[in-house]
This record gives structure tokens, sequence and C-alpha cells, in this order.
């Protein structure tokens, strides 16, 4: 064969033998390795600690539960029922351990993440109530005419 056939070759032969080179060195040996042989995923055995140290950041509406019962009850019968504690007030992290960690944030910017009218009608927020912050009670925070955790009921009068 001619050379201009054998120069691609080393090439595409050269690349080939990085990329498994590579592999060998930064892909750990229990990558993928299993119990029952070879798994796709990422779980590894040697890293199994490290990720339960892992401190969470994220909780979930039934751990707000066990100290705010009143408000995870309101949530439930309400429109938001749907929403999680941390969607509004954050991540729990180390609360309540530092209760100054969760902030309440009862700025109109937050309900407009979800409450903001869109004009997409296949859209599922379409059918959610919108208003147009530019126009609707402008200086005021949503919480003075409308509870948070239930919407139905009236705001902080304040």
């Amino acid at each position: 064969m001619k050379n201009h056939v054998w120069r691609p070759l080393y090439v595409v032969l050269a690349v080939v033998a990085l990329v498994l080179l590579a592999r060998k060195v930064l892909v750990p040996a229990d990558f993928g390795i299993g119990p029952r042989g070879y798994m796709y995923g990422w779980h590894r055995p040697s890293n199994e600690q490290q990720w339960k140290d892992v401190k969470v950041k994220y909780r979930t509406a039934v751990y707000c539960m066990e100290c705010h019962r009143d408000k995870y009850d309101e949530m439930k019968e309400s429109p938001h029922r749907n929403i999680n504690c941390e969607n509004c007030h954050g991540a729990a992290g180390n609360h309540p351990d530092d209760p100054r960690y969760l902030t309440i944030d009862r700025s109109r910017e937050l309900c407009a993440r979800c409450h903001t009218r869109l004009p997409y009608p296949t859209s599922s927020r379409g059918v959610m109530k919108g208003v147009d912050p530019k126009t609707h009670h402008v200086g005021l925070d949503c919480v003075t005419c409308h509870w948070p955790h239930d919407p139905r009921k009236e705001g902080h009068q304040r």
C-alpha cells in the first residue's frame, strides 16, 4: 500500500491508543462494577463513603412537617399543595440547628416566578392564575392580600 493510506491509519491507531490510555489512567478501576458484573451508571463501591459524607442541602416537605405541622396541613389543602416548602423558603440545609439559615422571602419576585401570566395556551402554565406584575398592585407585596400557604385566605394585614 501507498503512504497516503498508511499515514491516516497510523493517526487513527494513535488516537485510539491515546483514548484507551487516558481511560486507563483517568477512570477508576471499580467504575461501573457491581454485584452482578458490569453495570451502567455512576455507582462506584470505592466512593460510597464520600456520598455518605455529602451534606444534604435540600430536604422534603415531610422534614418541615415535623416542626411545622400546622403549615404543612394548611398547604396540603390549598391550591399550592404540589409546591415543596423549599421552592419558596430555600434549601432547609441545617435548619433548625441554625434558624437564621432559612429566610422568609415575601417579595413580589418570588410569587412572580410562577404567577406571571404567560401567553402560551398550550403550556400547563397557561391554566394557572397569572397576573401582570407591572400593573397588579405595584408597590405591594403579594402577602399583603394573599396568604402564601393558602392563597384563598387573606394575607398579612399591615
